[in-house]
């Protein structure tokens, strides 16, 4: 019999199980939640954890040793028009390093027989329209993370997940992509974004997943997630607007014991 996990019934992202080793060492242990429309997902997790395996596994570029990972309702390999259901970011350099930022989104959009009114939409969305004709390679890394945002945009997929999009960003970019998930999830999409930068989790998750040592240690709204594992006498003297500001002493305290440093 399948286990499901809570909400699987209107989960768009699902893992049921996950377990994924490398070498004989286990880097997702049993891993399971459901991913809900509506909202912006943080994924966070201490660096080691697991967060990039497991959304490999969900996009279908790790086969896991046990488990079951769902867009949909169905294995991401399955999809008939995958670009249009999810979009993803996870390595913002992912491109053609010869190839302009638009023949680059020409290319994918061709590929997945989308429109070329597409590309061009999607350029203006993230601001490289007036760039899209130099050469991908030369961007910096803020350039590179929207023009992969864009390419996780092309299909205008229901389904969004982001693994590390701030990073590179200046003040006025992180900005921009806070209010980008956060319209994405008003307009009832699903927003999975992985981030190590707590401050800004704070103010752009609705809900978290936190991992260690490739085990779901949380998944809970994220303002419960700070009532819970904050210090209660510091939350007590907290006033409620600066409460999200305790975020990274609340995941400080969770994910202590799930922190490995390796000694050289």
């Amino acid at each position: 019999m399948t286990t499901t996990t809570p909400h699987a019934a209107t989960a768009t992202i699902e893992a049921i199980g996950l377990t994924r080793a490398y070498g004989g060492k286990t880097v997702v242990t049993d891993m399971s939640f459901g991913v809900l429309p509506g909202r912006v997902t943080g994924f966070l997790g201490p660096n080691g954890a697991g967060k990039s395996t497991t959304l490999r596994l969900l996009l279908g570029l790790e086969r896991p040793d046990a488990g079951h990972a769902l867009i949909n309702g169905r294995p991401y390999p399955e999809l008939t028009d995958p670009m249009s259901q999810v979009g993803a970011m996870l390595d913002a350099r992912s491109f053609h390093q010869g190839r302009s930022a638009r023949n680059h989104l020409r290319a994918l959009a061709l590929a997945q027989g989308l429109s070329a009114d597409r590309v061009e939409a999607v350029l203006d969305l993230v601001g490289l329209r007036e760039v899209s004709r130099q050469r991908a390679g030369g961007f910096s890394l803020g350039m590179a993370q929207r023009l992969g945002i864009a390419a996780a945009l092309l299909g205008d997929p229901a389904i969004v997940i982001l693994d590390e999009p701030v990073n590179g960003l200046d003040p006025e970019g992180i900005l921009w992509i806070r209010t980008l998930m956060k319209r994405l999830a008003a307009e009832g999409r699903t927003v999975l974004v992985s981030s190590h930068l707590m401050n800004e989790m704070a103010v752009t998750a609705d809900h978290l997943l936190v991992i260690g040592r490739g085990r779901l240690l949380a998944d809970c709204p994220t303002a419960e997630f700070i009532r819970r594992y904050t210090d209660p006498a510091l939350y007590l003297a907290t006033p409620e607007v600066a409460r999200p500001a305790l975020l990274e002493e609340a995941f400080m305290r969770l994910t202590a014991g799930s922190v490995e440093y390796a000694a050289r």
